[in-house]
Formats: C-alpha cells, structure tokens, sequence
C-alpha cells in the first residue's frame, strides 16, 4: 500500500470558527496542514500573513506546509520559520536566485520546497532537484480555491517522478488544485506521493471520511 501524506488546505476552512476545523485535522488522518500566503501581487488574492499562523501553530498538532505564492519570498525566510513552518515552498516563478532561496530554507532547519505554475515546465528544476525535499505542481491557476483540476498536470507529475528517481529519489511531489475522489488515484498513479485538498475536505459533509479516502491507494 502506497504511503499518501495528505495536507488539507486551510485556505478552504471555516475562519469564522477556524479552531474547530484545526481540532478537526488533528484527529484526522491528516498529516499537515497546508497554509497558502498570497501577497496580491504574485497572485490575484490576498490570503493571511505571520499572526493568523502564528496562532495556528499554537492549536496544531502536525507539521505546517507553508506555501508562499509572493514575490521576493527570500525576505521573509527567518520569519516564516519564527511563526512555526515546519516546510517552506516558494514559487520556481518568483525567484531570482532560487539556489541561495533553498539553501536559507535549509539554514533554518525547514524542509525547502518549490512550486511550478501550470505552465512552468519540470525540466528546469533539472540542477535544483538535488537540493529539494519537495516539489509541489499546482495543478490549478494559484490564488483562489475550488477550481478544476488541469489534466496536463498527469503529464507533469509523471515525468517528474521519472527525473526524481534518477536524480532525488527521495523527493516528495506534492500537488495542489482540483485534488478530489475522482481523480487523486490517477495523481498518485503517474508519481505523486503528497497531496493538497482545500474544497473537498472542507466541503464535504464529513470532511474525516473524506481525508481518510484521500489517504487510500
């Protein structure tokens, strides 16, 4: 049975009652919680920033997958390992100098990630993968929950894998956008071993049931 880190996404919770919805992912199934940060800027949206994870920290009880769709995300490294990130992803797209990036993540004892847009080819993590824990493919447009999954996305995870297995076998490919019932078999089929739920956790009528599914190969 094929081992599936699960991280469902805050971005589609509750935030009048966010507290029950973070008790709820601790007694799940689940293995993070998975925390967008959009600057308005990078992508169309604006989400949260230091105070709300920093409170989100205190009530978890399971690792903080921090994902930051921002630009020049390299001011705020330290910052995001002060509020308590426990895994760090930033954009292929937003940075300059994306080596000396993944090596600050490092330095402070965080996971370091990196995340293509659907239109950024795989091929150019090519010298990076050595050097990452984790990749993530959004397989939607970032800024905004509860879109469709975008199909060529199978393609990107699946040469992905192959790459990873020469390269970093041990790198974890995470995707995020469209993730439900009916189409997290076939990601997790072409490579993919972490998998991001907003609307179909939160959305559904019993959102344990549906992480412990999600967790199902």
């Amino acid at each position: 049975m094929k081992e599936i880190i699960l991280a469902p996404s805050l971005l589609s919770a509750d935030f009048n009652n966010l507290q029950k919805d973070i008790d709820m992912i601790n007694r799940s199934q689940a293995d993070w919680f998975h925390l967008d940060i959009m600057d308005g800027v990078f992508v169309p949206n604006i989400s949260f920033g230091f105070p709300i994870v920093k409170h989100i920290k205190k009530l978890a009880t399971k690792p903080l997958d921090v994902h930051l769709m921002i630009i020049q995300p390299e001011r705020y490294i330290e910052d995001w390992k002060n509020v308590g990130a426990d895994i760090l992803t930033v954009h292929y797209e937003a940075c300059t100098h994306l080596h000396r990036t993944v090596q600050q993540i490092k330095s402070f004892g965080m996971k370091a990630g990196v995340s293509l847009n659907p239109h950024t080819s795989v091929d150019l993590l090519q010298d990076i993968l050595p050097e990452l824990d984790m990749v993530l493919i959004m397989s939607v447009n970032p800024g905004f929950g509860g879109q469709s999954f975008i199909k060529n996305s199978f393609k990107k995870i699946e040469k992905l894998r192959l790459m990873a297995d020469i390269i970093n076998p041990q790198l974890i490919i995470q995707v995020d956008g469209g993730i439900d019932k009916n189409n997290y078999h076939e990601v997790v089929k072409m490579g993919a071993n972490a998998l991001v739920a907003g609307s179909a956790v939160f959305g559904a009528d019993n959102p344990e049931e549906m992480i412990k599914t999600l967790k199902s190969f």
